[in-house]
């Protein structure tokens, strides 16, 4: 998925997570009521839990061993800094959130980068606990979470807690270093971004490109097409679909293709899942990315852009003759000019793609194949309705996770995360 426009990117891909639209306008918003419980994070088609893992111990620099345990001895309200758009969707946790925590949030004239900078410099928000973005359309106003920002955060800092499923744009290990865990927004995300790889993989299988630009060709094209498309499409079931990355949006296209297309799925991932649940989802683990390539019909990239330049010169040649692949993961993954070499001499028979090396440009090779071979979209994989409520309600219930003593539902950054105060 794709991140805003005002959000930094790095020169090779688009930042963090998912789609570039303004947030869709509410008619009625829900009025206030009971919270559920925060440690359960609940969209309206499914349930997540709360991060299950060891979070290392971190001591508030306001508490003392003592005042952790007396509620006379520290009377100081933990501070929320809330940069972006205000909440649109869950005032209710919003409300909960704010009877909690001193909220600030800083106008958007404040958030630019030399002003964002220079409020740090002068501790204008004082020493605030958290960071809450909640919208990825707003927010990014001040660039990259480099060195020069993350060494100007207060020592209090223990959560930023983020909208969107990438954090391209945060120093993520420095951030953990300082003791400050980092929360994505991908969980609620992932249902969306895998409906979207499916209709990417359809197309790949049935020349959708070729179709659809040729229905509104004319006559002419139109007939060719009808015949002409025919040997070039195939059905999915039994064919095999390799997976990079089994993360959440992983697991659901394994779960789409096993059951509703009869597909063979094969996974690579850093780490192999546990047997039991390669068992559920149905799939098989590959040892390599050559292996997993050089065995599918189909590769789909769902894996964060940390790994690396995947998808080049090299592993295209791993590719069986005519093989296919989607990108709905980061555009930094693929070398577009190796890709759209392999598409035109037929080493490759298509590709979609979602999200771009330079968005928002697209490869001008790859743009010139897109009524033949390359389905093209512009970062829309997580962009739904849904995906806005759930990143509103997931960055905050993150925010009220952490400052409450618990642990953080979707971190990210704790192998890199240093306890604080000696703790």
């Amino acid at each position: 998925m794709a991140e805003p426009a005002n959000t930094p990117m790095p020169p090779s891909t688009p930042i963090s997570a998912t789609p570039r639209s303004a947030s869709p306008a509410q008619s009625a918003p829900p009025q206030p009521g009971p919270l559920p419980p925060i440690p359960a994070f609940t969209t309206s088609s499914s349930s997540f839990s709360s991060y299950s893992g060891t979070v290392p111990s971190i001591r508030h620099p306001h508490h003392s061993a003592s005042s952790s345990t007396s509620s006379t001895t520290d009377t100081r309200k933990p501070v929320v800094l809330h940069i972006g758009d205000p909440i649109q969707y869950n005032p209710q946790t919003y409300a909960a959130l704010s009877a909690s925590f001193t909220v600030i949030r800083p106008p958007a004239a404040e958030r630019s980068r030399p002003q964002f900078l220079q409020a740090l410099r002068e501790r204008r928000w004082g020493d605030f606990d958290a960071v809450l973005r909640p919208f990825w359309g707003t927010g990014g106003e001040m660039g990259r979470w480099d060195a020069e920002l993350v060494e100007l955060l207060p020592a209090s800092l223990r959560v930023f807690a983020s909208a969107g499923a990438g954090f391209d744009w945060a120093d993520v290990e420095l951030l953990g270093e300082r003791g400050i865990v980092y929360c994505n927004g991908g969980l609620a995300a992932a249902e969306a971004v895998a409906d979207f790889a499916v209709a990417l993989v359809i197309g790949t299988f049935r020349a959708l490109p070729y179709c659809l630009s040729s229905a509104t060709g004319g006559p002419q094209k139109f007939e060719k097409c009808h015949d002409d498309a025919t040997p070039r499409s195939r059905n999915l079931r039994s064919q095999t679909l390799g997976l990079v990355g089994l993360g959440n949006i992983g697991q659901q296209l394994a779960l789409k293709f096993t059951l509703a297309f009869g597909m063979t799925v094969l996974y690579y991932d850093i780490e192999r899942k546990p047997a039991a649940l390669e068992g559920k989802l149905g799939v098989r683990f590959c040892a390599s990315l050559e292996a997993l390539i050089r065995s599918s019909d189909c590769v789909v990239l769902c894996t964060p852009s940390g790994a690396g330049q995947l998808i080049n010169a090299q592993s295209l040649a791993w590719f069986p003759p005519g093989g296919r692949l989607v990108n709905v993961a980061r555009g930094s993954l693929v070398d577009e000019e190796a890709l759209a070499s392999a598409l035109e001499a037929g080493k490759l028979s298509a590709a979609a793609l979602d999200v771009h090396a330079d968005e928002p440009r697209v490869n001008p090779r790859l743009a010139a194949l897109a009524d033949d071979r390359v389905m093209l979209t512009c970062h829309n994989a997580g962009g739904t309705v849904e995906t806005h409520v759930g990143f509103e309600e997931l960055a905050m219930r993150n925010v009220m996770a952490v400052l409450g003593g618990g642990a953080p539902i979707t971190p990210i950054n704790l192998q890199y995360l240093k306890k604080k105060g000696g703790a």
